[in-house]
Formats: C-alpha cells, sequence, structure tokens
C-alpha cells in the first residue's frame, strides 16, 4: 500500500527530528540558504529569541535554527542546540508541531517556527 505524501513527509521528520537520522546539507544549500536573511528579519521583528525552519524535498529532510545574534545551526547541530533549548520539552515539542509542520511541507512550503521564551 502507497504511502500518502502527508504520512511520507511525517516519517522523514520523525526519523530526523526524533530518531536522530542524517539531515541534507546539499538540501540546505539548494533550498534554505536563501532564506536565512528573511527568517532572520522575520525573528527579529517578532521579538523571537530563535526560529527554527524545516524542509523537504524527494526524501530528503534540512532544518537551520537561527539565534536572536544570528548565530546558525544547520541540520543535526540544529536538532542538538533545539534539544539544548528544549532539554525538558523537546520531544513533546517536536510531536506538538509536527502536525503543523507536515502541513506546510505537504503544501510545498519550508515550515518555520518562532519561539519566544517567557520568562516567570
Amino acid at each position: 500500500m502507497k504511502m500518502t505524501r502527508k504520512k511520507e513527509i511525517e516519517e522523514l521528520l520523525a526519523e530526523a527530528l526524533l530518531r536522530g537520522g542524517e539531515m541534507a546539507y546539499a538540501l540546505y544549500k539548494y533550498d534554505m540558504e536563501e532564506h536565512i536573511d528573511d527568517l532572520y528579519d522575520g525573528l527579529k521583528k517578532d521579538g523571537e529569541e530563535f526560529v527554527f525552519a524545516v524542509n523537504e524535498n524527494t526524501g530528503d529532510v534540512t532544518m537551520v535554527l537561527i539565534t536572536v545574534d544570528k548565530t546558525l545551526y544547520i541540520n543535526e547541530r540544529a536538532r542538538e542546540k533545539l534539544q539544548e533549548m528544549w532539554p525538558e520539552t523537546y520531544r513533546a515539542n517536536i510531536i506538538h508541531l509536527l502536525p503543523m509542520m507536515v502541513d506546510d511541507l505537504a503544501s510545498g512550503i519550508i515550515s518555520v517556527t518562532g519561539v519566544k521564551i517567557t520568562r516567570t
């Protein structure tokens, strides 16, 4: 039985983000690098602490995380940085965000998540 496109994307993202799978630097260079300035501008405009974007193309996944000082973390380093920033909630947060990411990617757009940290 053939997997639906959304199911395929969900499985690829789960592998990359939840099970430590490899990500494709070539896809980052090809399809994400050109968006860095726009992603960073959005982060600044919205007052976010960091933003991360995920993309998928022909079975490859790439991810970039940008901090407020414009430090870039790409692919596995981005995943590791996000795990550091969300030490107790990484898995739950990714599971929560996965349906939105899948919808974005299935619609042909890069999935972007901006994060504001509230301090109590």
